[in-house]
């Protein structure tokens, strides 16, 4: 017996989505909607390795899930076996702390957290409305990127503004990727046998977004992203963090609006901004081997940034058991993992050189036996983890 789960990640032109059996916990099949809105849209669907393309005008979200239907029926496996629907909710504020069965309550309250988050929330709302009407008779679940940082101490999670102001507006650091955090926060206790509960962890999720958690015994009380995804680590366009005093100078400066200042500092921002264009980091290293001085600066700027943040979650976890890269640069690129480490030996991070050169797509610790702090590189799975969430709605356990 299965119990497969349609999982749903839907950006404003896009959507990806994986269908897994979260018993046996396989991915049955994974997509992508690429272009919506546009005149040359793009479908693949995978199933046991075979992609099948539909290319044709996918004028919305609506007509993207019919196509995404479509190819399930033609292709498999059947949506006919499908126990629920798990959508990711990048945004749920304050209101929403946990993984929630959907309803009209929850979609309003998805609807009044859009200024928090309209460049997420309002497609994501376009998505489970959608798929509501393709797929009816499924439950369908709301797993919230911000719900793993619900748990942050208010002293972590507070801005130091006017508090009537903060208060009115629900201004405060939210934290991301949490799906993410939370996979591997449990994942790492499992690959070196330990009880999560007894756990002090430094996750660093390295990807073109980039976040950064202090996990004691499976409970985050830090992270590095806060009101919005901008803020912490430097990024693929990003800028992280700056001085708020940035957007009143380039107002006056430069007479750029907010929105402006908004666009400069998310996508014209981090390794990009710095290199000229370049976020990938693997043309970043190019770059610094042909002597490029921009990138050599802009990769300086990254690694001082990342060891800060380590050195203050080091600090405020009172001592670390375990450091982990996850996501696609902290799983692959072992110059950055040896950067920063190179930099925290001196406080007992031990790198072993030979494990850290070594690819490879399994969890795999990469410290120097003896390391003070046992140095991990875990992949990450949001998805599983999703669904992990979503059977749990379901079971009655959340």
């Amino acid at each position: 017996m299965t119990r497969p789960i349609l999982l749903l990640n839907c950006g404003s032109s896009s959507i990806k989505y994986q269908v897994i059996d979260v018993d046996a916990e396989t991915v049955l099949a994974t997509g992508l909607v690429e272009k919506i809105g546009l005149p040359d849209g793009l479908v693949t669907h995978t199933v046991a390795g075979e992609p099948h393309r539909l290319e044709q005008p996918i004028p919305n979200h609506d007509e993207a899930l019919r196509l995404v239907v479509s190819l399930f029926s033609s292709h498999g496996p059947s949506l006919d076996e499908v126990v629920a629907v798990g959508h990711r909710a990048v945004h749920g504020g304050e209101q929403f702390r946990e993984t929630v069965r959907i309803d009209d309550e929850v979609l309003a309250g998805l609807r009044e957290l859009a200024p928090l988050a309209p460049l997420h929330n309002p497609p994501g709302i376009a998505g489970i409305e959608a798929a509501q009407r393709v797929l009816p008779n499924v439950p369908h679940v709301a797993v919230f990127d911000t719900a793993f940082f619900s748990t942050l101490p208010t002293e972590a999670y507070t801005y130091a503004i006017d508090a009537e102001l903060a208060r009115t507006h629900h201004i405060r650091k939210y934290g991301f990727h949490g799906t993410s955090h939370a996979y591997v926060s449990k994942k790492t206790a499992e690959v070196l046998g330990r009880d999560l509960d007894d756990l002090n962890q430094i996750i660093c999720h390295l990807g073109n977004g980039a976040s950064i958690s202090a996990i004691r015994g499976g409970v985050a009380v830090d992270t590095s992203m806060g009101l919005t995804p901008l803020q912490g680590l430097v990024m693929g366009t990003r800028s992280g963090d700056v001085d708020p005093g940035l957007h009143a100078f380039l107002a006056r400066e430069r007479g750029m609006s907010i929105d402006e200042i908004d666009t400069l500092l998310n996508k014209r921002s981090g390794m990009a901004g710095m290199t000229g264009g370049t976020s990938d980091m693997r043309d970043i290293a190019a770059k610094m081997e042909a002597g490029d001085p921009d990138a050599t600066l802009a990769y300086g700027v990254y690694v001082h940034r990342l060891v800060g943040y380590i050195g203050q979650y080091l600090a405020i976890l009172g001592g670390v058991d375990a450091l982990v890269f996850t996501a696609g640069v902290g799983e692959n690129d072992a110059a950055v993992r040896e950067s920063v480490c190179d930099r925290l030996a001196p406080l007992g991070f031990l790198l072993d050189d030979n494990l850290n050169g070594v690819r490879s797509k399994q969890p795999r610790v990469i410290s120097q036996p003896g390391s003070p702090v046992t140095i991990v590189v875990v992949p990450t799975n949001e998805e599983l983890e999703m669904a992990r969430q979503t059977a749990a709605v379901l079971d009655g356990s959340v």
